[in-house]
């Protein structure tokens, strides 16, 4: 328990430590989907106060790394069109692409602009009518709403040189996908608490009624991921399967009614590839026709018909996200790959548990 110190209910810790220790009934590998899980349980070192055989991994939590390199690729190959404004979140600047990078095609000469919302590309468009500005639509359904907005927004104002590259994805086709595809057991998930808000604690029903897979729905901080793994345990131990939520003070069994009315007005179900998991049914979104002039898909389509196929790769932040490698076992990891040297988006992302591993669990 080397992290206790730094938790202000130290009490409260200790004895959840103590209550996981006495519902531990055997081997159990629980899997966290949520990015900001990945880095919460590294920066306070939730790993060692879980009982023996109990292990937590990281899954396809993190939208950067998710992001399929096809779609970073063409983001790229957009910046390198006439008078172009790229428009993106910190976190992808530095990731690579099959060839290059916004950092480094920003070195020569594009013009690639971080933003913190949706809406600040919005303005970056309505600044410079001369340029396009393309807005990266990277995450899932967290973020999507804020999209929505920006997209509505740029059609009240008849902003045409405004576009979105629209690659979000919804996670509950990704956690289908993974417990289907059986490529590991996995005792239970703990499930992520900014998605669940927007989507409700029943869009997981299927995981226990399908899979017979225990979850649980936890917060940010260590006592409510403890309380959620605490809830998973002694799921196992009774031998039951449901979806607890541990984190009430935020999330709803049903969706938020404006944020699905909105999605569902500007965004129609599509399918989605992801890194790591491939092309996924359903799990991503396009914009409607109805919002089509601000497609980037739809404006630029010769940017997917000349993308050269990807090289191959080092980087195993394919088999990270699905929970088959950790971080820790890629021969690349703390030699090749670095943070100051990233082999992929594992390595660079703030929700990366690569990143996460590389900060807070190097021996």
């Amino acid at each position: 328990m080397k992290f206790i110190d730094e938790f202000r209910d130290r009490e409260l810790v200790q004895d959840l430590s103590r209550r996981l220790g006495r519902l531990a009934a055997g081997p159990a590998t629980v899997m966290e989907v949520c990015g900001t899980h990945t880095m919460a349980a590294a920066r306070f070192g939730l790993k060692s106060l879980l009982p023996p055989g109990v292990r937590l991994i990281s899954g396809p939590g993190c939208p950067v790394c998710v992001t399929a390199q096809a779609d970073l690729d063409a983001f790229l190959a957009l910046g390198r069109t006439p008078d172009t404004v790229l428009a993106t979140f910190g976190d992808m600047v530095r990731v690579p692409g099959s060839r290059t990078s916004l950092e480094r095609e920003r070195a020569r000469g594009a013009v690639v602009r971080v933003v913190y919302s949706p809406l600040d590309a919005v303005d970056l468009a309505r600044e410079q009518p001369g340029k396009t500005v393309v807005f990266f639509g990277v995450g899932f359904e967290t973020t999507m709403p804020a999209t929505a907005v920006a997209i509505k927004s740029a059609a009240a104002l008849n902003l045409d040189n405004f576009l979105v590259l629209c690659v979000h994805k919804t996670m509950p086709a990704a956690i289908r996908a993974l417990l289907a595809g059986g490529e590991l057991k996995i005792s239970g998930l703990l499930l992520p608490g900014h998605v669940t808000t927007i989507i409700g604690a029943a869009a997981y029903d299927f995981i226990p009624r399908d899979f017979g897979v225990p979850g649980a729905v936890a917060g940010f901080e260590p006592v409510d991921m403890l309380l959620a793994l605490e809830a998973i345990l002694r799921q196992l131990q009774e031998g039951a399967a449901r979806i607890d939520n541990v984190y009430p003070r935020a999330v709803q069994a049903q969706p938020n009614p404006r944020a699905a009315a909105l999605l569902d007005e500007v965004f129609a179900p599509s399918d989605a590839e992801w890194r790591g998991l491939g092309v996924i049914p359903g799990s991503g979104v396009t914009i409607r026709e109805a919002y089509a002039r601000f497609d980037a898909r739809v404006r630029f389509p010769e940017v997917w018909q000349e993308l050269p196929p990807a090289p191959p790769s080092a980087c195993r932040c394919g088999e990270v996200l699905r929970g088959a490698l950790r971080p820790s076992q890629c021969p690349q990891f703390d030699k090749s790959c670095n943070p100051t040297q990233p082999l992929g988006p594992c390595m660079v992302s703030s929700e990366g548990a690569c990143a996460a591993a590389y900060r807070y669990e190097r021996r």
